[in-house]
């Protein structure tokens, strides 16, 4: 595992009103530590929890947690290997199975006996695996941008974006960076941009800024096979029709991850999810905006 030293902004008011704690977790090549933000009262037995995407952290949910946190303790983890969190002595175990594991951890440091689920792409797979256990304890989900049908080619183009050793000379060229690849996010402020790039990347004692994941994540895609991939996507649909809770799925109408095809079987079979789709967005809906963020609360809570 390879550390560097790095400069963490802290301008952020919203982040400074969050705590920040730790989880000690297990794979099967030893201990590790996943952090997360907690939001709100930490008597209030009604917990949200929010997982990211593949190559984003737990800060994403600062704007929905502020929004929520009158009526939910709000826990948004750093998924292994991302953010806050250290990274795993074996990166073969960057998968769902360690990532499920290390939710049921975290829910058992929580002390309640159910939670609600925001799930953004890859925490929203990581949900559906969790939701799926036979005496879950998944209430009620919220599934952003993303289904069981997994597409190989797609799997091999992110394991060779993942592995990637990008550096940037100044804050501003990662920004752009950032801007550029993340566009189907939909339109953003300027502002919005420099937060979403800023939780995302750290600065070395080389002066040099990087994306902030271990790099070994892309390890286990790049060791993919079709046979494999077929075999993920039918445990995938299995895990999501034994899923018993209320599922909201959110898709961005130009989502190429999340087709139109998959979305519609999601809503016939399995927990019949039910369907949203937001007009000019891609992969995905970043849940920075009252709008969106109101679509969430109306689900979770029933409440305007």
């Amino acid at each position: 595992m390879a550390f560097y030293s790095f400069t963490l902004f802290t301008d952020n008011p919203m982040t400074q009103e969050a705590l920040i704690k730790h989880v000690q977790c297990l794979s099967p090549a030893g201990l590790h530590q996943m952090a997360y933000k907690e939001w709100g009262d930490p008597a209030n037995p009604a917990v949200l929890v929010c997982v990211h995407g593949l190559t984003r952290v737990s800060d994403d949910f600062d704007n929905l947690a502020v929004a929520l946190c009158d009526r939910y303790r709000v826990i948004c983890p750093d998924v292994v290997g991302r953010g806050r969190s250290s990274w795993l002595a074996n990166p073969q175990f960057y998968q769902l199975p360690q990532y499920v594991s290390d939710m049921v951890t975290l829910i058992a440091r929580l002390n309640v006996p159910q939670v609600d689920w925001f799930g953004t792409s890859m925490g929203a797979l990581i949900g559906m695996g969790l939701a799926g256990l036979k005496d879950s304890p998944v209430r009620k989900m919220v599934m952003n941008d993303v289904g069981p049908a997994l597409n190989f080619p797609a799997l091999a183009r992110i394991g060779e974006y993942l592995g990637a050793d990008v550096r940037f000379d100044s804050f501003e060229q990662g920004c752009t960076y950032i801007r550029t690849v993340a566009a189907p996010f939909g339109p953003h402020s300027d502002d919005e941009w420099a937060k979403l790039a800023r939780d995302v990347l750290r600065q070395t004692p080389d002066g040099k800024w990087i994306r902030h994941y271990d790099p070994a994540l892309s390890l286990p895609f790049k060791t993919m096979t079709m046979e494999n991939a077929a075999q993920g996507e039918a445990a995938m649909w299995a895990a999501y029709d034994a899923i018993r809770c209320p599922v909201l799925l959110v898709r961005g109408s130009e989502s190429d991850l999340l087709t139109r095809e998959t979305a519609a079987q999601m809503t016939q079979r399995g927990p019949r999810a039910e369907l949203l789709e937001l007009a000019g967005i891609g992969h995905a809906p970043t849940f920075m905006h009252d709008d969106q963020i109101a679509l969430a609360q109306r689900f979770l809570t029933g409440l305007n």
